[in-house]
């Protein structure tokens, strides 16, 4: 990413970011959990895990394949309930969160899109759906604006609870493309893109939604190493401009090299503190066994 894109990306959205950090501040952690335990059979798959995640961290999560650590991320966002202990998101019960805006979710890879007839900048504006319908026109100000401008106004209200986006809504649509590095491919069908460039497109689509939490599973499978490098310089540009960012990552190398915190996971925590310090541990040979020597970039 271009220091550009990296300038654009701290300006973007910053006004409406520290409010929100503000907001998450006086509601405590943006993740929360509790003494979760959760299996999808009588054996469980995560077990007495506690940890938060607070506004503006970056956190990896790591583990060898089968320690749960996407049934962790679900439990997190909510779309799973734990059997004992407690979930909660933005200081609500992560069950029943439903202010989905403000998290971004980047799977591991979003095969369906690959089919989809439509454009990265059609892919982006979904970003914008939660913003629309009526709920939009809660403000206490629309009053005044109809005394003011009533032509305009009212093809505004308009616009809104029909599902059209505004103007502003495009030009916050576009902010989040440029952000990524993706503008110039605005009109292209999103299954003629290589995988990084897709990875960054679903990036952008939680930008125009404003998310404050970013989460991604696993995101550099199958994308080239230089598409790789240039997607954590991004992740690093968003996190410095206030996103807060849990990564679920394979790759020891990057995770010691961007993560400031990692957690260990296998069933349970195993460790869960500042990235140096992770490395300099025995949890990665507790935690992966035999595994450990072949995971990180230096023992390929």
């Amino acid at each position: 990413m271009s220091a550009n894109d990296a300038d654009r990306a701290t300006v973007t959205g910053s006004t409406e970011r520290e409010t929100a950090t503000a907001v998450s501040e006086a509601e405590g952690p943006i993740v929360d959990l509790s003494g979760v335990t959760f299996g999808y059979t009588a054996t469980p798959v995560v077990e007495d895990v506690s940890l938060a995640v607070e506004s503006g961290e970056y956190v990896a999560v790591v583990g060898p394949n089968g320690s749960g650590k996407s049934t962790l991320m679900r439990l997190m966002l909510g779309l799973l309930g734990p059997d004992t202990g407690t979930a909660r998101l933005f200081g609500e019960d992560a069950a029943g969160f439903n202010d989905g805006e403000r998290v971004g979710y980047v799977a591991q890879r979003a095969t369906a899109a690959e089919d989809m007839p439509i454009t990265v900048r059609e892919v982006v504006k979904m970003g914008r759906f939660p913003y629309l319908g009526v709920d939009r026109l809660t403000d206490g100000a629309l009053a005044d604006e109809f005394a003011a401008d009533p032509v305009n106004t009212a093809r505004r209200t308009a616009n809104v609870v029909t599902g059209r986006l505004t103007a502003d809504d495009w030009e916050i649509v576009d902010d989040a493309l440029a952000t990524v590095g993706m503008s110039a491919f605005a009109d292209r069908r999103i299954g003629r893109l290589s995988g990084g460039q897709r990875q960054r497109v679903f990036i952008a689509r939680a930008l125009a939604g404003e998310a404050d939490l970013l989460v991604l599973d696993e995101p550099t499978v199958g994308v080239d190493a230089e598409s790789v490098d240039a997607f954590y310089d991004l992740l690093g540009a968003l996190n410095e401009a206030g996103i807060t960012v849990v990564l679920i990552e394979h790759d020891l190398g990057a995770v010691a090299e961007h993560a400031d915190r990692v957690v260990c996971l296998n069933r349970e925590v195993y460790f869960d503190g500042p990235t140096d310090e992770f490395v300099e541990s025995d949890a990665l040979a507790r935690a992966f066994g035999t595994e450990a020597r072949f995971l990180t970039r230096g023992g390929e």
